[in-house]
């Protein structure tokens, strides 16, 4: 049992919801990673995203957008960001997601990447351009060294592709809550939670809820229709504030509300 199915095995025997927050590394140095690690899961984290900066984000809105291009302008690389992941892993227990395109993974070596990211700590990966269909490119290379494959499905995906990848993997199911890109949200379309209802009945494995996430209220509403939230846009614009106090009353949100309803 890997550190994401322990994560989630807790979570369900104690009755909570997961928060999993997403930062971009190297936004703000990448001399800071570790720390922002060990901030995130003192604050209650359950696993921790980490995206590697891209020139052409295509899933990623504005405040993401940008954040990745600070972090580019500081020289951050992919294989530096792997470096700074093996050293938090001394000290962060919680499982770390790499989020990132194909095209660093092609430039980097598809067995290099695989094998480092493994030797580094990482526990699965989330590559929003790859389709299912393609996913061999790299999925038996991640299933060999036990680094999960986080799939995504959104809310124009069918029901029954949705079954297709739900039965893939041990990870999670990482469902888009708005047809566009990353970015705070005030409100969501009314269809959103019978979609969500709809996934969770149809997938064996534990579904959270992403993208537009942006405050405690979204977080409460949304997890009653599944396991828990990732929240972007959000804790990067409270990082670029250095707003902690903002950020660690955020993510105490299933603390206060820690029973599921």
């Amino acid at each position: 049992m890997n550190r994401i199915e322990q994560t989630f095995t807790l979570l369900k025997n104690d009755q909570r919801k997961a928060f999993v927050p997403y930062l971009m590394a190297g936004d703000g140095g990448l001399d800071c990673l570790v720390d922002r690690l060990v901030l995130l899961e003192k604050f209650g984290a359950s696993a921790i995203e980490v995206g590697v900066p891209f020139s052409d984000p295509v899933a990623d809105g504005p405040t993401i957008q940008q954040a990745g291009i600070r972090a580019l302008e500081k020289g951050t690389t992919l294989k530096g960001i792997i470096a700074e992941i093996e050293k938090a892993r001394k000290i962060v227990t919680i499982p770390i997601i790499l989020m990132t395109y194909l095209n660093p993974i092609y430039c980097y070596g598809i067995s290099e990447f695989v094998r480092d990211i493994s030797n580094a700590g990482v526990d699965a990966c989330i590559i929003p351009d790859l389709p299912v269909e393609e996913e061999e490119l790299i999925a038996p290379q991640l299933e060999e060294e036990q680094v999960e494959l986080i799939r995504l499905v959104t809310l124009t995906t069918p029901i029954e592709r949705i079954k297709t990848i739900a039965s893939k993997g041990r990870g999670f199911l990482y469902s888009v809550t708005i047809k566009g890109i990353t970015g705070t949200r005030n409100e969501y379309d009314s269809e959103l939670h019978q979609f969500l209802k709809q996934v969770k009945e149809v997938s064996p494995i534990p579904v959270l809820a992403g993208f537009g996430v942006s405050n405690e209220h979204q977080a409460l509403e949304l997890t009653a229709n599944c396991d828990g939230v990732i929240v972007g846009s959000k804790i990067v614009e409270l990082f670029e504030r250095n707003d902690l106090v903002e950020m660690e009353k955020l993510m105490s949100v299933f603390k206060q509300e820690s029973k599921i309803g």
